[in-house]
């Protein structure tokens, strides 16, 4: 019997596939709301059909024979829905929200973050936990992997070269205890940027050498040398992504990376630097096996990586890959 003012949650198509909440404010019965609510998740599925990709040339079969070794492919069919689990919470709007304080401050700064141009689906939470991960060298990528939407050219804009100056400004300026800085990839520079970043890690340390910076950074083209130089610049986590399992690294990845050479360029971080710690992540839905993400594992502890993480896959156009799976 209890009527309230309540937000209703509506949902339409977005860059990322799936849906972004648009609020609107009715007064309605908590019933209905519950009703509607439920009668909408039933029509748009939960993720348990559809999608599955397309199989690998060849059919390769797998060792249970009832099944195909599948890849992800730009137009595929999409799984009908998501999943009940997965939920992604709404950016606060609210002016004195830690979102609203982190986006502001970033934008009088003029810096990029990863958050907005990759078009991230978690930024409301990241943020409203004042976390924030800076993109340096500017907002244009040199590759064109094929699950990414940020934007790409072969003739970038040349980095500003006071960034790493305002980077260490803004990290100060929030006050917060850990930083990731990231970035595009600048195949376009002779180093990769592996000399912006050790300058932007100093410039930081030397403000607030308590501070603890990860680098999430590229695969520099396999050049250990630019590896070298971020690895001893005074950072404390050296991350870089492989992204895939091996068999997928073409399909997934620009044909400049690939599973041989990150694996490469952490082994030399380690390698020159013992006590570092480094990281690696992996996207989950694109049609690997468990198998093929154990023996993933089992390389990357091979060469002493720290730390590796796992992340449900989105697509974030229609242009891009479809989800084979969540």
């Amino acid at each position: 019997k209890l009527s309230v003012s309540l937000p209703i949650v509506l949902y339409s198509p977005s860059l990322v596939h799936g849906f972004v909440p648009v609020f609107t404010k009715n007064n309605m019965n908590c019933a209905s709301v519950l009703s509607r609510w439920r009668h909408f998740a039933i029509d748009r599925g939960d993720g348990s059909t559809g999608g599955g990709g397309v199989p690998m040339p060849g059919h390769v079969q797998l060792n249970d024979g009832d099944n195909t070794l599948v890849r992800p492919k730009v137009g595929a069919e999409m799984p009908d829905g998501r999943p009940d689990w997965f939920r992604v919470p709404a950016p606060s709007q609210a002016k004195d929200s830690r979102y609203t304080e982190v986006k502001d401050s970033l934008s009088e700064l003029n810096l990029n973050t990863v958050c907005e141009e990759a078009q991230c689906p978690n930024i409301g939470e990241c943020w409203n936990g004042g976390t924030g991960t800076i993109m340096l060298l500017g907002d244009t990528c040199t590759r064109g992997c094929m699950f990414c939407a940020v934007d790409t050219s072969q003739t970038p804009p040349p980095p500003d070269p006071f960034e790493p100056f305002k980077t260490a400004e803004a990290v100060a300026a929030w006050g917060v205890d850990y930083i990731v800085l990231t970035s595009v990839d600048r195949d376009d520079i002779p180093d990769g940027g592996s000399g912006h970043f050790a300058t932007t890690v100093d410039l930081i340390k030397y403000n607030k050498p308590e501070l603890l910076v990860e680098c999430l950074v590229s695969d520099f083209r396999g050049d250990l040398k630019a590896v070298e130089k971020l690895a001893l610049s005074g950072l404390d986590v050296y991350a870089h992504n492989v992204e895939t399992v091996k068999r997928l690294q073409s399909f997934v990845r620009d044909p400049r990376a690939g599973y041989e050479q990150s694996l490469s360029t952490l082994k030399h971080a380690k390698t020159v630097k013992p006590d570092l710690y480094t990281k690696t992540s992996l996207m989950l839905g694109l049609g690997e096996t468990d198998e093929e993400v154990i023996q993933t594992m089992k390389d990357l502890r091979a060469i002493d990586v720290d730390v590796v993480t796992f992340g449900q896959y989105l697509r974030p156009t229609e242009h891009h890959l479809s989800v084979v799976s969540y």
